[in-house]
């Protein structure tokens, strides 16, 4: 351990299978521009995600060292393992590893028992549900718990589940993040995008951005506004198996509802700002509540009003700066859309609170903060 505090710099692997999308690489590339650390990020070479196949590439410029580790099984992440390659990192001399995976997942296990004792290591999790795992996934997460020496929970919700299971160690609340440069209020993507489609008029537009799943609640949305007796446009962008209810749903109004797909991340800001509302309207399952909604605080950066139902952690994301309703109160629900179409006060309010939280709260350089806090407790 003294050895550690000799150096000028600390040393950081962190660990995820999401790194191999640059977008989600903002948070090790954040904390590597803090003084004090050196930060190297490893990532599957190769990974199958929810759309696709994804090939780890270091973009110019990154502050942090990317390494691409071939890996098994990686069409799943729960029984994805990392190959040879980073065992053999995770011998060189660590002041902390960060484990951006569930501690039930198969890569976990593999990684605790990899990484030297006297290491720090931390686990992070999203999940907010107390749920019995089968076997081998619940020993994996008994044995990845027991040898972790922090855990993040990005959600009040998820602390809550590790609360309730008896989590002793230390553990830190920290959400994930957003750009704030990136996503920003821009005037001009807006008239660009609507003009795209048409829409040159005032009429609010009211939107959804994410995955077109049920438990996103896209079909109430639908019959919401099919009530809604206000002058209303709207835009869907996503992918998922509800695409073609969506379409279908969107015909007979014509040019008033618009459905995009295959819309990179990097595009997102355009049609964000093209909205005077984003909808949120997630609905909880017997095996699935909203984890976090990274929609919401990307929405909050952009200006752009939210309302959002009460599943899992929204509420706590959205705080002051957006409007709740209850998931299964339709008439709630059509109450506030009314409610805010009719009140171009009440929105630029919600617009200049949301960015005022992106800010405060979820732009990376505050999170990646919050990190390397807690990893320098960890170290002491």
């Amino acid at each position: 351990m003294m050895a550690r505090h000799h150096r000028t710099r600390r040393r950081l692997l962190t660990i995820g299978h999401s790194y191999c999308v640059e977008l989600n690489r903002r948070l090790p590339q954040e904390m590597a521009r803090s003084d004090g650390w050196d930060v190297t990020a490893v990532a599957p070479a190769r990974f199958r995600g929810d759309f696709g196949w994804h090939v780890t590439e270091m973009r110019a410029g990154e502050a942090c060292r990317v390494v691409p580790v071939p890996v098994h099984f990686g069409r799943r992440v729960h029984t994805m393992l990392y190959g040879h390659a980073l065992a053999r990192l995770l011998r060189q001399p660590w002041d902390v590893v960060h484990c951006w995976e569930e501690p039930y997942v198969a890569s976990a296990a593999q990684i605790a028992n990899a990484t030297a004792l006297r290491v720090p290591l931390v686990f992070a999790t999203f999940q907010n549900i107390m749920k019995r795992y089968p076997p081998p996934f619940n020993w994996i997460e008994r044995s990845a718990m027991r040898r972790a020496d922090g855990l993040i929970a990005f959600g009040h919700t998820a602390r809550d589940v590790l609360g309730a299971r008896g989590w002793q160690q230390p553990a830190r609340t920290i959400p994930p993040g957003v750009d704030v440069a990136q996503f920003r209020p821009d005037a001009e993507q807006r008239a660009r995008t609507r003009a795209r489609f048409g829409w040159t008029d005032d009429t609010p537009v009211v939107g959804f951005v994410g995955r077109f799943v049920p438990e996103k609640g896209v079909s109430m949305l639908l019959q919401t506004l099919d009530r809604v007796k206000t002058p209303w446009r709207a835009l869907f962008v996503g992918s998922g198996p509800l695409e073609s209810p969506i379409r279908t749903w969107s015909r007979p109004y014509g040019d008033r509802a618009r459905v995009a797909t295959g819309v990179g991340h990097d595009d997102v800001p355009a049609y964000l700002n093209a909205l005077d509302v984003l909808c949120a309207p997630s609905v909880t399952t017997g095996a699935w509540r909203e984890q976090f909604g990274r929609m919401l605080i990307e929405a909050f950066a952009c200006g752009v009003p939210v309302v959002a139902s009460d599943s899992g952690e929204i509420p706590h994301v959205v705080g002051d700066a957006g409007v709740l309703a209850g998931e299964q109160d339709r008439d709630g629900w059509l109450r506030l859309l009314e409610e805010l179409l009719l009140d171009p006060a009440r929105r630029a309010d919600l617009s200049r609170r949301g960015r005022d939280r992106a800010v405060s709260t979820y732009a990376w350089p505050v999170v990646a903060r919050q990190h390397l806090d807690f990893f320098n407790e960890l170290t002491r």
